[in-house]
Order: C-alpha cells, then sequence, then structure tokens
C-alpha cells in the first residue's frame, strides 16, 4: 500500500501492509426477526470508527434509509432509496428464513436469479435473467468484504463459500454498476460480509439436528482486544457437520466444516480489517437420473429410482481403480489411480484478506482491499453419459457392437461386489466416473482514492489487479456399467466364443467406449493477470443523483494443454476395456491471450419523496473470453452486453416495494458442446426483456406477504448457421438456434411468503411458509428439451425464548414435488427411449431443527 501524507503516524503504523473495510459490520447486533422476503433489509452499514460502541435501531434496517456498500464507489456507502439500481438485502436472520439449501440457492434472493441448486451442497449452474450461460455460473461472482474469491471463474464459484453463522449480511447486485468494480462482472455480485467483534463480548452456539441424518455445530464468538475502549476488536466462528444426505449414497454426503475469524480496528478516520477463512468440506454431487417422460413437461419417478432421493452412489461402488497410463506389455498392469467417490465436490480452501476504509475531514477518502486465496476444489462423481438406461443385453450387445467385437459372442454378467450372476432383463445404466482436479490461487487488490470536487460531486478513480492461475486435470474417458437403480450395484461383464473370452468390462465395471467421447485424459495450467482502472462521478443536484463512470480491462492469459494418444493400454486384444483408451503424452500445446476491452455505465435517481424514487441506468460491460473459451475457440470473441434498467422504489409503513424493467442484449457469445458427431462450437447473440419484482405488504400488525419474482422473455439472435442435433426418432437433423428461447432461464419465477410474528410472555413466535414457482424452461438451445414447471413448498417457525435461546424449525419441499431443473445436458436435442429420458430434479424433503443459544 501506499503511503499517505495525511494519515496521523498512529494510523499509519497499523495500517501499513492492509487494505480496507467498506463499511464495517456489527457482529453482536441482533435484529429483529424480519421476514423471509428478499425485500426485507439488512443491517445499515455503520460510521466508520463508530461501529462497535452502538447498536443500530431496528427499524431504520428495513427502509430505504439502508445503507449499501456493493456497487458505489465510495467509502460511506449509499441509502438504498438514492442508488440508481436495485440491490438486494438479506441479514444473518433473514439468510435463515430463506431456507437455503445451499449458498447457491440462497442467491434467487436477487429476482431473476435461478440456481439449479439440485445437484447437491455445491456445484449449482446459476442463471441471471438475459445473461444466457448454458452451464455453470459465468455471470455470478461470489465476493468475501467486497473482494471477489476469484477474478475469472468457468465452473462452480459457490464450491468456495459455505453459509455459516460469520456471514453478517449479504448485498446482491444484478447489473447495476457492477461493470466498473472488481472484476467488472456484469452479472450478479453476491457480497457476503463477515461479522465483526464488538466492545461488548458475546456470540452463540447452536446445534442442529436434519431428517436425513444430518448433525451440525455452528457457533460465533465476538470480543473486544485490550478492553472495551481499546478499538481492537475479534472474532472467530465457523461450522462442522455431517450429514446422510437426502439423496443417501450409504456413505456420508456431506461431511466437513469452516472457520473464519476476524482482527478489526477503529482509526481516527475510518477501520481496519482483518479477516481469514478456512474451508475443508466434502460433499455429494449428483448429475442426471433417469426420469419417466410420458409428454412435454410432465416427469413421473423411474422405477427403483426416486427423482427425489436417488442416487448412483453406493457402498458398492464408492472405491474404484481408474486406469490412465498405459504399460504397453502383454498382460503388464496399467498405472492409474484409486479415487473414493465419497470425496464428492468440495472444498479445501484457504482465504486471508484486508481491508482500509479512511475518510478525512477534507472531503478526500481512500479505501483499499486486498485478497488471497488459494487451494483445491476437487470433484468425485458420476456425470452422465447421456445414454438412456436400456437392458443389461440390449447394452452388452450394443457395446460389443460399437467395440467390433465377433457377433454370437456368449456374455457372463456378475455383480462386481459379490460375483452373484446378474439379471440380462435388469435395467441398467452406464455412468462417467470422474476425478477432476483443481488447484487455484488468486492474489487481487483494488485501490480507490475518492475526492470530493463542490458539493454534491465526487470524483473516484481506482485499479483493479489480479494475478491468478489454476491448475485443472480430469480422468473421465471410463464408463462404470450400473444398475438402474439407487445405490446401484456395478456389473462385470466377459465375452466368449469357446475358446477366447473378451473382457468387455473390468473387474469393477469399468470400460472405455468407443468413438468421440469428451475429455477422456486432460490436463491444462494456466496463469493470468488482470488489470483494470476506471474512473467514477457521483453528482447530487436538489432530488437529481447522477452516477456514471468508464474502465478499461486488460487480460493476460497464458496457458499450457498437455496432449493426448489413444490406444491399447496393456497390449491385450481380450481386455476389451481398455483398448480404447485415451492417455496424456509428454507433448504439450501452448495457448496465449491478450486482449483489453471497456465498459461503461451512466445513471440518473430521482426522489420523489422522501420515501419514493425513480431511477434509470444504462451499462455497456465486457466480458473477455474465460480459459476453456480459448482452448475450445483459439480466438474467441469478447462478449458485449449492453443494459437498460428502469426503476421504482416506495416505502410506507404498510408496504416496501423495489420494481424494475430491463432490456438486456448480448453479442458474440461462445458456446462448445462435444457430441457423438464431434465438436459444435457457436457463436451467437440474445435479446432479453423483464421485469423483477420485490413486494412486502403489511395489513395488519405482526402479519406481513412478502413476494419476489421476474417475468423475463429472452431469444437468441445472431446465428445463421444450421446445429446438428439427434431427434427423438433417432435420426440426425439440423437446425437454427435464432429465435428460440434462451435455454434454462424461467420464463416466470416468484414466491411468494406470509408470515406472523407475535410477542409472548416468554419471547416471541414467528411462523411463515414460502410457495415458489418456477415456470417452464428449455434445457438445450433448440427447445427439444422442455423441462416444465414446477412448485415446492418450505416452511418455517422461530421461537425466542428468554434473552438467550432461539429455536428454529424448517423444512424445505414438504410435498415432495418432482422439479426438473437440468434436462440430458450431454445431448443437444431430444433423446427419449420408451418415454424415459436423462434429468435431475430437485431434492425432496427436508427438515431440520436448531436449538440454539445466544451469550
Amino acid at each position: 500500500m501506499k503511503n499517505h501524507k495525511r494519515i496521523n503516524r498512529k494510523a499509519l503504523a497499523v495500517a501499513i501492509g492492509a487494505m480496507l473495510l467498506s463499511g464495517a459490520v456489527m457482529a453482536q447486533d441482533a435484529p429483529t426477526q424480519a421476514a423471509p422476503a428478499q425485500a426485507a433489509p439488512a443491517q445499515a452499514a455503520p460510521a466508520a470508527g463508530k461501529a462497535k460502541q452502538k447498536k443500530p435501531d431496528a427499524q431504520s434496517a428495513q427502509t430505504l434509509d439502508q445503507v449499501v456498500v456493493t456497487g458505489t464507489p465510495t467509502v460511506g456507502g449509499i441509502r438504498r432509496i438514492d442508488a440508481s439500481y436495485s440491490i438486494t438485502t438479506a441479514t444473518s436472520d433473514q439468510i435463515k428464513e430463506l431456507n437455503p439449501v445451499s449458498t447457491a440457492d440462497l442467491l434467487k434472493l436477487s429476482p431473476g436469479v435461478y440456481p439449479e441448486s439440485s445437484g447437491g451442497e455445491t456445484g449449482a449452474n446459476i442463471e441471471v435473467a438475459g445473461f444466457p450461460s448454458d452451464s455453470g455460473a459465468p455471470f455470478v461472482t461470489l465476493q468475501m468484504n467486497g473482494s471477489p474469491l476469484f477474478p475469472k471463474w468457468d465452473y462452480f464459484t459457490d464450491a468456495m463459500f459455505r453459509l455459516d453463522d460469520t456471514i453478517d449480511r449479504v448485498e446482491a447486485v444484478q447489473g447495476g454498476t457492477s461493470v466498473l468494480y472488481g472484476n467488472g462482472q456484469p452479472g450478479l455480485i453476491a457480497n457476503f460480509i463477515l461479522k465483526e467483534g464488538s466492545s461488548t463480548p458475546g456470540g452463540d452456539v447452536g446445534v442442529t439436528y436434519g431428517s436425513e441424518g444430518m448433525v451440525r455445530l455452528d457457533g460465533f464468538y465476538g470480543f473486544p482486544i485490550g478492553g472495551a475502549d481499546s478499538g481492537w476488536y475479534g472474532s472467530v466462528g465457523g461450522f462442522w457437520r455431517k450429514s446422510d444426505g437426502v439423496r443417501d449414497p450409504q456413505f456420508p454426503s456431506d461431511k466437513g466444516g469452516q472457520l473464519s475469524a476476524t482482527l478489526s480496528h477503529d482509526l481516527e478516520h475510518g477501520s481496519l480489517v482483518f479477516y481469514t477463512r478456512v474451508l475443508k468440506d466434502k460433499n455429494q454431487w449428483v448429475t442426471d437420473t433417469p426420469i419417466y417422460n410420458p409428454s412435454a413437461g410432465h416427469f413421473s419417478p423411474y422405477p427403483g429410482f426416486s427423482p427425489l432421493t436417488g442416487t448412483f452412489g453406493s457402498n458398492a461402488d464408492r472405491y474404484q481403480f481408474l486406469q490412465t497410463t498405459p504399460c504397453f506389455t502383454n498382460g503388464c498392469s496399467p498405472g492409474g489411480l484409486n479415487i473414493d467417490m465419497a470425496n464428492g465436490q468440495g472444498g479445501d480452501m484457504h482465504v486471508f484478506g484486508a481491508n482500509l476504509d479512511l475518510d478525512f475531514d477534507n472531503g478526500w477518502s481512500i479505501s483499499d482491499k486486498a485478497i488471497f486465496v488459494g487451494g483445491n476444489m476437487d470433484t468425485t462423481a458420476f456425470y452422465s453419459t447421456g445414454a438412456n438406461p436400456d437392458t443389461l443385453a440390449n447394452v452388452i450387445a450394443g457395446t460389443a457392437s460399437s467395440l467390433g467385437l465377433p457377433a454370437g459372442l456368449t456374455a457372463t454378467a456378475t455383480y462386481a461386489n459379490n460375483g452373484q450372476p446378474a439379471d440380462m432383463n435388469q435395467s441398467v445404466s452406464v455412468q462417467n466416473p470422474e476425478y477432476i482436479h483443481k488447484r487455484i490461487h488468486s492474489l487481487s487488490n483494488e485501490f480507490r482514492v475518492s475526492k470530493q470536487l463542490f458539493d454534491g460531486n465526487t470524483l473516484t478513480l481506482g485499479n483493479y489487479t489480479a494475478v491468478y492461475g489454476e491448475q485443472h486435470s480430469e480422468n473421465d474417458g471410463l464408463n462404470m456399467l450400473l444398475q438402474a437403480k439407487n445405490n446401484p450395484n456395478p456389473i462385470a461383464v466377459s465375452l466368449s466364443d469357446g475358446t477366447n473370452t473378451y473382457q468387455l468390462t473390468d473387474k469393477q465395471g469399468l470400460f472405455w467406449g468407443a468413438g468421440p467421447q469428451s475429455w477422456m485424459a486432460f490436463n491444462e495450467r494456466w496463469h493470468a493477470t488482470t488489470t483494470a482502472f476506471y474512473l467514477a462521478d457521483e453528482w447530487k443536484v436538489g432530488k437529481w443523483r447522477f452516477d456514471g463512470g468508464v474502465r478499461w480491462q486488460h487480460d493476460n492469459i497464458g496457458g499450457n494443454f498437455q496432449n493426448t494418444a489413444s490406444g491399447d493400454l496393456d497390449a491385450n486384444p481380450y481386455t476389451v476395456y481398455n483398448n480404447n483408451a485415451e492417455y496424456l503424452i509428454d507433448s504439450w500445446t501452448h495457448y496465449g491471450h491478450n486482449r483489453g476491452a471497456a465498459s461503461w455505465t451512466l445513471g440518473a435517481n430521482y426522489a420523489l419523496a422522501g420515501n419514493m424514487s425513480v431511477y434509470g441506468r444504462v451499462n455497456n460491460g465486457a466480458f473477455l473470453p474465460s480459459f476453456d473459451d480459448i482452448v475450445n475457440l483459439g480466438t474467441p470473441p469478447t462478449e458485449h452486453i449492453h443494459n437498460y434498467e428502469m426503476g421504482f422504489k416506495y416505502q410506507a409503513p404498510w408496504i416496501y416495494a423495489d420494481i424494475g424493467v430491463y432490456h438486456r442484449q448480448f453479442i458474440g457469445v461462445p458456446y462448445s458442446i462435444q457430441l457423438s458427431t464431434g465438436q459444435v462450437n457457436l457463436v451467437y447473440g440474445s435479446v432479453t426483456n423483464g421485469v423483477n419484482t420485490q413486494v412486502m405488504v403489511k395489513p395488519f400488525e405482526h402479519f406481513s406477504v412478502a413476494l419476489s419474482g421476474n417475468y423475463m422473455h429472452g431469444h437468441y439472435n445472431r446465428y445463421a448457421g444450421c446445429v446438428p442435433y439427434q431427434a427423438q426418432d433417432g435420426s440426425f437433423q439440423c437446425s437454427s438456434i435464432d429465435g428460440m428461447t434462451v435455454d434454462r432461464q424461467p420464463e416466470t419465477q416468484y414466491r411468494v411468503t406470509p408470515a406472523y410474528e407475535f410477542p409472548t410472555s416468554w419471547g416471541s413466535m414467528k411462523f411463515w411458509v414460502t410457495y415458489e414457482h418456477i415456470g417452464n424452461r428449455f434445457s438445450d438451445q433448440l427447445q427439444q428439451q422442455p423441462m416444465g414447471s414446477y412448485y415446492d413448498l418450505s416452511f418455517g417457525a422461530i421461537a425466542n425464548v428468554g434473552q438467550h435461546w432461539m429455536l428454529t424449525l424448517r423444512g424445505t419441499n414438504m410435498t415432495n414435488q418432482i422439479g426438473i431443473t437440468e434436462g440430458n445436458a450431454r445431448l443437444f436435442g431430444f433423446a427419449s427411449g420408451g418415454g424415459v429420458i436423462l434429468a435431475r430434479s430437485i431434492q425432496g424433503r427436508e427438515v431440520n431443527f436448531q436449538a440454539k443459544y445466544k451469550f
């Protein structure tokens, strides 16, 4: 950090090497329980240097006067009513009331965001309305205390983060000014702000029991250091849990924990915060499973495999040995690696950050945020091959034919775990057991200096610099032959002509298939630097508030991609299972990418009254290519996003409303998918119009009704080519995606939450129910895989007993609704055999109870 002459010596002594806290957090403030509505604001960000001494009025935290710090360049933040964009917030208590099943699931608090949180605790596809992404979460950035956890991401950022009692609040900005700051995310920024210690020591400890065999311990403690008036504060907290999971794989589905700590100090002109977090967690991750699809948008359970509770995980297939390395000698044993499916998709991550926030009396303010993130994000899980279930006899015959084996062979099939004969008429599924190793590191810093030029006008100059990289390897070419039922047994198969025996699978039921497959062996290493400068100005004129800014970002990316070869791993023609293997060789292909782009935004807000405002905004964002885009497309285009927004905010004793409309255009969207016919690469555009709504109505005392949701209509454009796909009758056809509905995003989604809260002689009680509706979507860009609509019900009840005890009962999907979030991700088009498809549903009913003691 640079030295600044106006900082006094005491401040300088503690600030060297540190960075900013944009809005200190009061860890010990326990706000009145808010309705589980996304519109209910969080705790206001307190003034720097005074945060720890005073608790805010609980009512002021639920008005448009709430101060937020995300999406604004200045140290002190901005009131929600003054912001020329929509921002959604939730306190720690409100997060619990939203009943999120995962970090990704919580993000639906921002209207228009649809997380496909059906795969488990982590690894959700997250869609932002009008931002075509198809999979992963490229248009979602998770921040901790205002710093992006990773600058650029192709996969799943939610695997790096877990919810617990160390979170003070979350602030989510969709569009708005987000193109200027941090990593320049044009989609959604979800900023999780940590609790800190205060001058009064205190905390909580809670124990949770869940119907899926879950036991969880949560805790947080904040305290002063060196006395209540020292200005130094500390905090520590986290969780540990173990769960069988709603989809019980016969071993712990989720196991691990997280620990966070902060050290903060009040300065004469601001605040200083250090924070750290360690995550070590394992989570089962599931993809598509068999399900009946008798007609478009209608689904029912497949025999032996519940879409709500079923999983291909089992003790029989938990431990596997994957052959990966050839030995070239007849009869030799190829090398490989042992995997444990219980490792799932988790994180072994370390985070360290430091924030400095200084606001001087002469109109100058300085902020600096730095964060280091490093560790492993590995995945050990089954992926769908794209093939629908069939009888064991048919799968054997089809596989043998595709591998070119002689006709008329006699098949022998046994269960791999016990050697007993397998029924040739039973339904089986072919799944990909994959081990994905991803090691990441990132060091980023964002520095801002602001100056009040004249009364009402503040100019900000900022720089964001990130140095980051990853090592990413995959072993995913093998297939496993499994029973098409919950907790299946693997099946080993051999074929004989009476003289020679062909091993179609190894003794574990594993084999390589014929024809092109996606990344059977994969290893890449990337390093990158992102540098951005931005200039922003805020100007208040009477009831008007204008803001605007421009950003220039430059990415310098280099990478090496390990080449592969294919052939027989052991030079034995009768071990058919590894005759068609792909493996890594000692040869590399280098990729380089050096590109810059500009983004800008202009906004205006007009205060119609002290409790009502309207706003408008236009921004132009640039989304530079990711690592995978460079590999798949060579020289991919820069995506350009034009976003136009208008909104209305209103607060009265009986209602809170934040309603916005938008028009979003995309140009130059790259997309790649590996099909049986080869790789398909597309570059296209899209246009989307929509409405986002957050409303809370309080018709009478103690009762409220919250509504949050959106309507959007988007379609693809700027693509005149013909995209190949397989039709339902098995034929290969070609069609254009131009004019097709943007895939995976519901045109309509909403959540309605009536809640009743009332005082008692011993404390207070609160009850709520949430009805969620998700409208029809298409899993693919050609609208061949309709996923229908669905609803689900969740509930909650909280009893505050005296000053110390809080008892909470919550439940999700109480009516066990089937809700399809993903179709057959390995196919482009529609595939159905006997009315059966591969798809993924939300998980079934789960109920949990927590007893928490506050002190």
